[in-house]
């Protein structure tokens, strides 16, 4: 039996000895439940239009039908969300059913448990989460709501209270879940094209695993985090170049094992909130691939304040990449050796494009971020405004949204997202295809 084997041997049997042994059984507090309240359903229908940026004249129209669902007893959780969109989205008619989550629980007195397709953030700072590692997102579905691009995976979790402001969570990810990135969209070179990726087999060694100690006091909350499995955020390799009878480049998407420990906090102090995140990312076989970024250090530091009705986040992102090398242009000094100087030309062209994606072309990464957002009109209509510059890249990023209830269950919004940076930057490809403006019509029930 391997050692990740029997780790996971170990792991599962753990969490059912901690239920067992909590004062009351799993299947002894079932048989005594009583239903507090029935099964709810909501959900929403809604039609949302995207375009007028220079990739598509409409990246995406859709209609969507949400049916969310939740049970709760004494002991037991149902939760369920699933959505049922068609359009058109980045150039393709599409039909899609999206099991968004679905899992069962006990929640017990001191332990939880639960199993099934979770979405699961870990981290305290806003937008930007050095340790939130767990859940994928699909950041190519345009949408006037953010967190409608969050992806859950299926998971084994449980939570473990054993003092009143102590939370202990284990999470076990058996199967790989990948981030989508439509890097096939980008303009990385004009004889480049991409092939699907492989993912990694479905193996216990290939689950991931992750810890966090959370602790939550009167005047502080703060948490320590620790995982160990596949990055949901990757980047590319070169799989094959060929140079007759004319230049053919072949990249693949590619995945990459990581560990991070991580730290984060919340604090108010006076009127202000402040919040700070730090992990430090440990990998290895990134000096032979070009695809695994170097060791860093990714931390967050933020300030929130509430000015004249008016909520402010500023923050300061950073990255301090370990072991950092710099990466030289190859030079041509022998006309015959033109076929090797274009091959290595190949190479360092994508490995500087992978280091711009895990913002490690630089030894140090800078980037500051401030949104603002206010609500008018007894909150019928609520406003704000995110914008990222990118210190080292020189990249920004800026959102305005309004959102406007018009009527009893009817919400109408409009989005401009504006990105770009210097060329051949992500920002600079990625503004060509998510770019542009978003208006949505949107009925709750």
């Amino acid at each position: 039996m391997s050692v990740m084997l029997k780790k996971s041997f170990l792991f599962i049997t753990s969490l059912f000895i901690i239920a067992f042994t909590n004062g009351q059984g799993i299947f002894e507090s079932a048989s005594q439940n009583q239903v507090n309240s029935g099964i709810n359903l909501s959900g929403y229908a809604r039609g949302e239009a995207w375009g007028a940026n220079s990739s598509f004249d409409y990246a995406s129209l859709f209609g969507e039908f949400a049916l969310q669902g939740n049970l709760q007893t004494e002991k037991a959780l149902l939760k369920a969300d699933v959505r049922f969109r068609e359009g058109v989205f980045l150039g393709e008619n599409k039909s899609i059913v999206e099991l968004k989550e679905a899992y069962a629980a006990y929640r017990g007195n001191t332990v939880d448990l639960y199993m099934g397709k979770q979405i699961v953030p870990w981290g305290r700072t806003d937008g930007f989460n050095p340790t939130n590692n767990l859940n994928p997102c699909n950041y190519f579905l345009l949408t006037t709501n953010p967190d409608d691009q969050l992806t859950g995976s299926f998971m084994l979790r449980t939570k473990y209270r054993p003092l009143r402001f102590t939370e202990l969570e284990l999470v076990f990810i058996p199967v790989f879940n990948p981030s989508v990135y439509r890097y096939d969209l980008f303009e990385i070179s004009e004889e480049a094209s991409f092939i699907n990726a492989v993912l990694p087999e479905r193996t216990f060694e290939n689950g991931t695993w992750a810890a966090r100690a959370n602790f939550e006091l009167s005047k502080i909350g703060f948490s320590f985090s620790y995982f160990n499995g596949y990055d949901p955020f990757y980047g590319y390799q070169v799989e094959s170049v060929q140079m007759q009878p004319q230049p053919s480049i072949v990249l693949q998407p590619e995945f990459y094992r990581k560990q991070s420990i991580g730290v984060d906090f919340t604090a108010p102090i006076g009127t202000f909130i402040l919040r700070g995140e730090a992990a430090y990312n440990i990998t290895t076989g990134y000096k032979n691939e070009m695809h695994i970024p170097n060791p860093d250090i990714a931390y967050v530091a933020g300030i929130e304040k509430n000015i004249a009705g008016i909520t402010a986040i500023v923050q300061y992102i950073g990255k301090y990449t370990i072991n950092f090398e710099t990466l030289n242009e190859p030079t041509l000094t022998n006309p015959a050796n033109i076929v090797e100087y274009a091959l290595t030309m190949v190479n360092y062209e994508n490995t500087l494009f992978n280091r711009k994606i895990m913002h490690q072309q630089e030894e140090m990464n800078h980037a500051v971020m401030l949104s603002l957002s206010k609500s008018f009109s007894f909150d019928l209509i609520t406003t704000s405004i995110s914008g990222y510059y990118n210190i080292t890249s020189e990249e920004y990023f800026v959102r305005p949204k309004i959102n406007w209830k018009m009527a009893n269950a009817l919400t109408f919004s409009a989005v401009a997202i504006i990105m770009n940076g210097p060329e051949k930057s992500i920002f600079n490809n990625a503004g060509k295809v998510l770019g542009g403006y978003g208006f949505g019509l949107k009925v709750n029930f």
